[in-house]
């Protein structure tokens, strides 16, 4: 009888419930691991996208699909950067990142100003800009930026600063349905992105913070007067050196 006694605690021994402490840490574990695994995939996915479209024009991106499902449709043709006037490229790097060439990604200097000025405006890289445009979602969330400062350091080490130059000036929206310097050239002027004057390369420079209540072809006082800013300031980079990474 002793012997069959013992024989029962044992099994009730074994078939005891974890405790909750114990279901507790197999449930952190399990969600470790699953995070851990989801980092792997994205990070994968990432370099795998990064490699690719350092040789392959990206067939669209996540905020021109929005907006062609919301439209019905966008005008977007792709073109070599060796199509388009030089003036234009040193246009978008006057206005929006003057120290494009001399920087890994992120423009330090400007973060400071932009901490200490409490916004950040004129903090974000043509390289970031790129990496939001082709890659990522519009927004301020914290997942977006965390995202795009692990991806823009890659790719302006797979990229070159040229191929940034170029896919950028062939996503960025230039107005409502308008994406890429091809239509927005088009749109604009009726020429082609090799035609463009330099005073047509600054307007269209100058509406990029804002192209859906801003136009190049009917500028406001505003946008004349950074037109001619931008302007001079492409100017200056071609003479200074600052627009030899992309240039040459």
């Amino acid at each position: 009888m002793a012997k069959r006694a013992s024989s029962k605690s044992k099994g009730k021994a074994k078939s005891k419930t974890p405790s909750p402490a114990a279901q507790l840490r197999s449930l952190k574990r399990r969600v470790v691991r699953g995070a851990f695994k989801l980092v792997l995939a994205v990070l994968g996915l990432s370099i795998a996208l990064v490699l690719l479209f350092a040789v392959i024009n990206p067939p669209t991106t996540p905020y021109m699909f929005s907006e062609g499902r919301r439209l019905g449709g966008v005008d977007q043709q792709w073109v070599a950067l060796e199509d388009v006037a030089p003036v234009m490229a040193r246009s978008v790097v006057a206005a929006e990142d003057a120290n494009f060439c001399e920087h890994w990604g992120f423009d330090l200097a400007a973060i400071k100003r932009a901490i200490a000025e409490g916004s950040n405006r004129g903090a974000s890289t043509l390289s970031q800009q790129t990496v939001k445009n082709v890659y990522l979602w519009h927004g301020r969330t914290w997942l977006r930026k965390a995202l795009e400062a692990g991806i823009t350091p890659l790719v302006e080490t797979v990229w070159t600063k040229r191929r940034i130059i170029e896919v950028y000036l062939n996503v960025a929206e230039f107005d409502e349905g308008i994406f890429g310097i091809d239509a927005a050239a088009q749109h604009y002027f009726g020429v082609i992105p090799a035609k463009l004057t330099a005073t047509q390369a600054a307007r269209l420079a100058a509406i990029l913070p804002s192209p859906k209540t801003r136009s190049a072809a009917r500028p406001s006082a505003a946008v004349r007067k950074r037109s001619a800013q931008i302007r001079d300031g492409a100017a200056t980079i071609s003479k200074d050196g600052r627009a030899a990474c992309f240039e040459s």
